[in-house]
């Protein structure tokens, strides 16, 4: 039997990736407050605990609602320094190492704000957690799939003047009815400019949309991809070619994607050999940061012990695209701290 506490020490120590995390979803009600109160913008909620009371989602369409009525109150670059910095000082006490922070420029620019005002903070506020905390990141610009590859194309083109500041490029946003042969172009042109291409797949689309993301847009990491698991085939293929998967739990289960987290098929997935990741999506809809997605998981599948502990931390720095040399100190430091808690 698994000694608990000693678990969950082993869980807040292991040095850990945060892969898929959302900088918009961090925005905390009260911070949303602030900054529409900084920024003179009315919201249609009254109070701080009128607003988190209706975070009550039923599927995804019906998160993303709200998640772009919060995004409104982001104006200036201040604003988007102040919501990542938030992030990063509990990214630290989560045991998190290095993150790599997916934006949506789109979310912003229909709004007139300009695409280096989005970049420009969040820089800055990745500057900072380096110097301050400690904590490596980047950034990955997503698209947003419910709109159109020619917008997709015209975002990219907003965003080369900032090159040197991001990583990659995702796809993000309503998954149904807009499979990743949409924008099979601006990925084949992100390819071209040596970007890190990654894809939402699998959430609440089906397996086809995992195989369409890795055959046609050629991604280096599937998002979610939790549906794979409807095919075998796919599974095998995942496990074969050690394809990570960026899986989020607690946003599964707050998304209706499984009705309970003891339903969840990660410790499946796990067991099959796929190069599964912990992640939190967007943690300030979902009810928790990283750390918080270990202890819940761990806590409903008690198949999930030390070993498998070691194994999710280990899969998120290995999947990161951080350098080679960076990854082998983090993987060193992993080590001890699984010696150091007798988990080796």
């Amino acid at each position: 039997m698994t000694d608990r506490p000693a678990l969950i020490n082993l869980l807040r120590a292991l040095p850990k990736a945060e892969l898929h995390l959302h900088i918009e979803g961090t925005l905390e009600p009260g911070l949303i407050f602030q900054l529409a109160q900084r920024n003179g913008i009315a919201l249609a909620y009254p109070s701080v605990e009128a607003l988190r009371a209706a975070y009550a989602f039923t599927d995804l369409q019906s998160f993303l609602d709200i998640y772009y009525a919060g995004a409104s109150v982001l104006i200036q670059a201040q604003d988007f320094e102040d919501m990542a910095y938030a992030y990063f000082e509990r990214a630290a006490a989560d045991g998190i190492v290095h993150a790599e922070l997916f934006f949506d420029p789109q979310t912003h620019t229909e709004r007139g704000v300009a695409m280096g005002t989005v970049i420009d903070g969040l820089t800055r506020a990745g500057v900072r957690a380096q110097q301050q905390l400690g904590i490596s990141s980047a950034l990955i610009l997503c698209f947003l799939r419910h709109l159109s590859e020619d917008a997709a194309f015209e975002t990219l083109e907003q965003a080369l003047p900032y090159r040197q500041h991001f990583i990659g490029v995702g796809l993000d946003s309503s998954e149904r009815g807009h499979p990743p042969e949409k924008f099979a172009r601006v990925f084949a042109r992100c390819r071209e400019l040596g970007l890190h291409v990654v894809a939402h797949a699998g959430e609440e689309g089906p397996p086809a949309y995992i195989e369409a993301a890795l055959d046609v847009l050629k991604v280096e990491r599937i998002d979610h991809g939790v549906r794979c698991s409807e095919s075998p085939a796919l599974v095998e293929r995942l496990a074969r070619e050690q394809i990570p998967l960026t899986v989020c739990p607690l946003s599964n289960v707050k998304l209706c994607v499984f009705k309970r987290l003891a339903e969840h098929n990660l410790a499946a997935l796990l067991a099959a050999g796929l190069k599964v990741t912990i992640n939190s999506d967007d943690p300030a809809y979902f009810g928790g940061y990283l750390l918080q997605n270990f202890l819940e998981t761990f806590e409903a599948l008690p198949q999930l012990g030390p070993t498998q502990a070691i194994q999710l931390a280990r899969n998120s720095l290995e999947a990161s695209f951080a350098s080679t040399e960076a990854k082998a100190g983090w993987l060193r430091r992993l080590e001890e701290v699984a010696a150091s808690c007798g988990a080796a």
